[in-house]
């Protein structure tokens, strides 16, 4: 099932929704969204939810915002401000050369708040008291990173990504470039593989519709990943 997370809840609160909604245990999701998201999330069901490594491996899809001249322990807006700077004028061209240097292989370093588990913690939990500790950079792709809009000092963009890729890690290194720090300030995600939100309901219109209707919003297995998969 496609669903259009909506912000200010947790992955695991939308799967929550979901189970409650269909009154079923077996639900789960291929790919976590922060928080602050907003977007596509793929919903797992009964037997489906052994496919989760084939849905989760696919490319991504993001349209979001940072404002440049903040940086915060969060990387985003939710998290405590940490510097100001003062953002220059830059022109449209001197941003795309910025953005240009992020397209291709590269290694990132996950933040320090993040799900990401080191010996069985996860790291925001880390963060929370406090600590820091040495991130092994993981591997990323990024195929587009486009420029939408350029206010100063906010900034639009779409980014197409490999798996595991923080956005806003890359809106990050982005400020630390231009020399004055930048936050994430809005993110969604748009594709997962070859789903679309544009095909996804949000948890409003799925607690609206019968079960009969809810029949209509499940995608088959066959038709979700490749045969070998099954």
């Amino acid at each position: 099932m496609l669903i259009d997370k909506h912000s200010g809840c947790t992955s695991h609160d939308i799967v929550d929704m979901v189970r409650r909604r269909l009154k079923m245990k077996a639900v789960g999701h291929a790919g976590t969204l922060d928080p602050m998201a907003t977007g596509l999330m793929l919903l797992l069901i009964g037997k489906a939810t052994k496919l989760s490594q084939y849905l989760m491996s696919a490319d991504k899809v993001y349209t979001g915002t940072l404002e440049f001249g903040k940086v915060t322990n969060t990387q985003d807006k939710e998290g405590e401000v940490l510097e100001e700077s003062e953002v220059k004028d830059f022109s449209k061209e001197e941003i795309l050369d910025l953005m240009k240097t992020f397209i291709g292989d590269q290694y990132q370093t996950p933040p320090m708040f993040s799900a990401k588990k080191i010996n069985g913690v996860a790291l925001y939990k880390m963060a929370r008291k406090g600590q820091e500790i040495e991130r092994e950079p993981r591997f990323i792709r990024v195929s587009a990173f486009d420029l939408v809009d350029w206010s100063k000092p906010n900034m639009s963009f779409s980014l197409a990504c490999s798996k595991g890729t923080y956005v806003r890690t890359i809106a990050h290194d982005l400020g630390k470039k231009a020399g004055c720090g930048a936050m994430l300030t809005e993110l969604r995600r748009t594709k997962n593989g070859t789903f679309d939100v544009s095909n996804a309901i949000t948890i409003a219109q799925l607690n609206e519709l019968a079960p009969s209707q809810i029949k209509n919003h499940l995608i088959n297995m066959r038709d979700a990943v490749p045969s070998f998969a099954l």
